[in-house]
């Protein structure tokens, strides 16, 4: 039985007719309103996509498997007006307006946190909260600067883009503090979202590829490692619970009625205190758990409720997720098109970082110099950076094609580097100087309308000049680093091909 083909652990001799008697009353509009027909129509689509992500090839190995194709897909159905309207509304309604979501994340957050291991955690939390708290101070503040120099915000970059990463992926990250952070920043969770999904995706993939790298060097050198253990003496912490896996029907039931009471005592205290529910709810379990206030049973029943919701209704959340909180047209905006054009080119996905890095150099000496001139940004200001992004990686294409063709005629990494700084210098610097001649006049014009090409002459011309000066050191020291560390990366997968 168990080396048959499931899904959703059902086989297919059953989920094909479950799966058809679904999609046809979907299909004929027939699809029972809230929970009756929303949860078998997300299961059934879910569970598929699921399949899929966790089967397809580097999707499954770099970016989060089925979670993330189950979200994108979902929104791509919606995208696509695949799903009929009836359907549709249903499942929206049932996500959001029904508060699947917030009975999931009741569980989730309750769950987790009661579920801990007290005694382990006290034992542990010298030895590693400093290390931990001083590791997520500092990405968070570098994530922020990062921010700041690109132009798009120190806070928004630590909100949208470094917490979310650092939260717990998409079901215990991204999904929650949308709603958390949407009141705060004024903006809804469907618009948080489509910031938060592509970094999430992007830092799953970085995660699992460094991950990779410390676990061979963790097998290399024994004494790094501590093999999933916080302490030495864990395995003597934990069997004292091991008799407390059994689930029994009952605790179930008095997990759910626990998480659901805090939840709304989380929205009781939000009346009073101007802080989202969802913390106050996280404030207040913490609390208990660290006061040892709630007795281990009823811990150990929240911590079973919470695994339970989590292996049976994290599918359908994030099917909800897509239709009703991720919106397609957001995401691809949130990716650039110069980007895309770069990876056609090149033909590859690495260099093309590399090359857009010349954008945030440009960026800073135009802003810069908007500030000291006073002046706002406006729709030929904005057309100014448009330009500058274009000649400013144009000037890296030039760098970047002329290392990679002489280290194609062989030559070194270090010797097509400099050469190509060499050969190159010349023509960078006369588009430079021509672009910047050319918009010296607009820039110190008096005359009438000269206000409306002043801000654009000021960005161009000092972001091209920063940009250029910039580009010629630091892109050739990125590609340098980049190309050490995909190297490494190839070394290490041929040695496990061996």
């Amino acid at each position: 039985m168990s080396s048959k083909f499931k899904l959703a652990g059902i086989e297919m001799k059953y989920f094909i007719p479950i799966f058809l008697v679904i999609i046809i009353c979907t299909a004929l509009g027939k699809l029972p309103a809230g929970m009756l027909g929303a949860l078998p129509l997300m299961i059934v689509i879910g569970v598929i996509f699921d399949f899929i992500g966790n089967k397809t090839p580097i999707i499954k190995d770099y970016l989060g498997g089925g979670p993330i194709v189950i979200v994108f897909l979902s929104a791509f159905l919606v995208y696509y007006n695949l799903i009929p309207e009836k359907a549709l509304n249903i499942m929206v309604n049932f996500t959001s307006k029904e508060s699947f979501l917030d009975f999931y994340i009741a569980a989730l957050i309750v769950g987790s946190i009661l579920g801990m291991n007290r005694n382990l955690l006290i034992k542990a939390a010298l030895g590693y909260l400093p290390v931990i708290l001083g590791g997520v101070v500092v990405s968070l503040l570098l994530t922020g600067v990062v921010g700041l120099i690109t132009g798009y915000g120190f806070l928004k970059a630590i909100f949208f883009i470094a917490i979310p990463i650092m939260g717990g992926g998409m079901g215990a990250g991204a999904i929650p503090l949308a709603q958390i952070f949407s009141e705060s920043f004024k903006q809804t969770p469907t618009e948080l979202l489509a910031i938060m999904v592509p970094a999430v995706a992007l830092g799953n993939a970085l995660a699992i590829v460094c991950g990779g790298l410390l676990d061979k060097l963790g097998k290399k050198y024994p004494s790094f490692s501590g093999n999933g253990k916080l302490l030495k003496s864990q395995e003597e912490i934990v069997e004292k619970n091991e008799e407390n896996k059994k689930i029994e029907y009952e605790e179930l039931g008095i997990g759910l009625v626990i998480a659901t009471t805090f939840f709304a005592f989380g929205s009781l205290l939000s009346k009073f205190i101007p802080v989202h529910s969802y913390a106050l709810m996280i404030i207040s379990v913490a609390i208990c758990k660290l006061l040892g206030v709630i007795e281990p049973y009823y811990e150990s029943c929240c911590s079973k409720w919470f695994n339970f919701v989590v292996k049976n209704f994290t599918i359908p959340l994030l099917v909800g997720v897509g239709v009703a909180y991720t919106s397609i047209e957001q995401v691809i905006s949130s990716f650039s098109l110069i980007y895309f054009i770069l990876v056609w080119q090149f033909e590859s996905f690495i260099m093309p970082f590399i090359i857009i890095l010349s954008i945030p150099l440009s960026t800073t000496g135009a802003f810069y110099a908007l500030y000291g001139a006073g002046l706002s940004i406006d729709a030929m200001v904005s057309v100014g950076f448009v330009m500058l992004a274009g000649i400013v990686v144009n000037n890296a294409i030039v760098l970047i094609d002329f290392i990679n063709l002489r280290r194609e005629a062989g030559d070194s990494k270090n010797k097509a580097i400099i050469t190509s700084g060499r050969t190159r210098l010349r023509p960078i610097l006369m588009t430079t100087l021509t672009t910047v001649l050319g918009m010296l006049p607009l820039m110190f014009s008096n005359g009438e309308g000269s206000e409306m090409y002043k801000g654009m002459s000021f960005v161009v011309v000092f972001g091209l000049s920063t940009a250029t000066l910039l580009t010629l050191v630091v892109i050739p020291v990125f590609y340098y680093l980049i190309d050490d560390f995909t190297s490494m990366i190839k070394k290490v997968k041929l040695k496990k091909s061996k």
